[in-house]
Order: structure tokens, then sequence, then C-alpha cells
């Protein structure tokens, strides 16, 4: 049997190395892993460059998604038959038309807006950043402070297109690929309870939440992260 390989899409205000410490895991399970630069810009644009990234990988595709990266995995494995599995890490899960700025407001819980700044970028409209004395509160509680620091200096901003763009897609990948969920229950930035209704509503096969983890799970719970993402690719392996 052949398994499948594995292919990473970071979020908001993260980058390819945050998946660092789940990528180990995996290659020592001898897997193949692609961690794409998410380019943050929209969600129908980020979402054809995975498509792209995909086109590029000979054979099936379980696609992993952190965060905002939900929504773009949730676009770029719609009628996509190469992707055979969804793994959605702390992640948006959207139906269609809905935007990650309208779910991360449907349940009480989240704090990430009091923490953003915003920019004019020279394409038009704002990026949005989270400001760096609160990034380690916001985003990674449960990570070490140097490494916060670390991961607050490399962000990589977003634009406020892409987080108020709805999933164009008619029919959201979720509802014909099987999904499993991992998130942390002091989530800050997406409240665990509106993973929860997400994961409900998709049928995911197993959903996962971590004690204490922070929207960081990646990088302070890399082992439950990755053991999610090999349960995905034992199940779908052909």
């Amino acid at each position: 049997m052949t398994a499948p390989t594995v292919v990473l899409v970071h979020g908001a205000f993260a980058e390819s190395s945050s998946w660092n410490a789940v990528i180990g895991h995996l290659q020592r399970e001898m897997l193949e892993v692609v961690a794409a630069a998410n380019p943050l810009r929209s969600v129908a644009g980020d979402a054809q460059y995975v498509r792209d990234v995909i086109a590029s990988i000979d054979g099936p595709v379980v696609l992993v998604g952190h965060s905002y990266g939900g929504m773009v995995i949730t676009e770029a494995a719609a009628g996509n038959t190469q992707v055979v599995g969804l793994v959605y890490v702390a992640a948006f899960t959207p139906e269609s038309g809905e935007t990650a700025f309208a779910l991360s407001a449907k349940f009480p819980g989240s704090t990430l807006g009091e923490a953003l700044t915003a920019y004019p970028v020279s394409t038009g409209g704002n990026e949005l950043a989270i400001r760096p004395e609160v990034f380690g509160e916001q985003f990674a509680a449960d990570v070490d402070a140097d490494l916060s620091a670390l991961m607050a200096a490399t962000q990589r901003p977003v634009t406020e297109t892409a987080l108020t763009d709805g999933l164009a897609a008619a029919e959201p990948a979720w509802r014909t690929i099987p999904s499993w969920f991992v998130f942390g229950s002091e989530d800050r930035n997406i409240p665990a309870e509106l993973i929860r209704f997400m994961a409900e509503r998709a049928d995911a096969r197993t959903s996962t939440e971590v004690p204490g983890a922070s929207h960081a799970i990646a990088v302070s719970h890399p082992v439950v992260v990755a053991e999610t993402i090999l349960a995905a690719v034992q199940a779908t392996k052909q």
C-alpha cells in the first residue's frame, strides 16, 4: 500500500517552520512531507497556490491546515480527487460563503481582534499582524518564551481581505473527504467551542482536544498533532 504525501499549510501570523517539530515526527515514519508557503493574500488565490503544490506531487495527498489554513485547504481540496484526507489543526472549517472573521465571532472567547495591528499595503487594503508584545500571550501561551519571541519576529502578516473572503466552493471539501481535528482547550484565536462545533458539523473521524494547549499547538504539542496526521495517513493508504 502507498502512503499519501502530507502537505502542510500554515495559517496567518505563522510560517512554514511552525511545522518543524511535526515534520520531524512524520519523517521518522518515512512519510513524504511538504510544508507549503501559504501566501496569506486571499482565500481563492492561496487555495490556487496550494492546488499547484498538490499538482506537483505524484499520488494522493493528505492536506493539513492550521488556523486560517483551514479555509485554504477546504477551498483547495474541493473537487480535487488527489486529496484523500483533511486534517484541521486548530483551524477554521468553513461552510460555503463563511469567512474566518465571521466564524471567529460565532462563539465567545477569541481575543485576537484586540491583539492585532493593521497597516496599509501598496496593493490596496490592510495587512494584519499580532503585536509582538502580546504575541506570546495571544498565540503561543504554552510555548517557551524565547521560541515565542522568535515566532513573533518571523510571523507572516495576513491581508484583511483573506480573513473576510467567503469560501467560494459550492460544496466544502469536508463534505466529501474524511477529516480529522486536533486543537487546544485554551486557544485564544479560535475558541475551542467553535472548533468542537465545526468538527461535529464535518462529521470528523476523530476530534482531539488537548487540555491547556494554545493556538500554536503544532509547536507546543507536535506529537499529538503528528499522531492525528498519521491516523489520517493510515486510514487513506491506497
